[in-house]
């Protein structure tokens, strides 16, 4: 529990009001923010209903394969810009270093 309890401190640990603050274990973001949430439910979203709209219009899976695919990929495009532009600039860590608080 004490990985849960630091992970929360730290997201909770925002003064600059991010969106997205940096994972504590690996590279990438994390949503911080009830808009980063937001932005997260939105695409998860856009992608279950894009492929499903897709699929009931396909005729075969190659035809929905090609057309989901670079769809999806403008979509994670537009999520890495927007996790760039409201969170903290990722890096590759692996959890709190000693004397390091939880603070960014």
């Amino acid at each position: 529990m004490s990985i849960l309890k630091d992970h929360i401190e730290y997201l909770k640990n925002n003064p600059e009001g991010y969106w997205f603050k940096r994972k504590l274990y690996g590279w990438g973001w994390t949503p911080a923010t009830w808009q980063g949430w937001l932005v997260l439910a939105v695409f998860i979203a856009l992608i279950t209903l894009n492929t499903f709209r897709i699929d009931s219009n396909s005729h075969s899976v190659s035809d929905t394969l090609i057309n989901v695919v670079p769809q999806t990929i403008i979509f994670v495009v537009l999520l890495i810009w927007v996790c760039f532009k409201t969170g903290e600039k990722p890096r590759w860590q692996w959890g709190l270093h000693d004397g390091e608080e939880t603070k960014s």
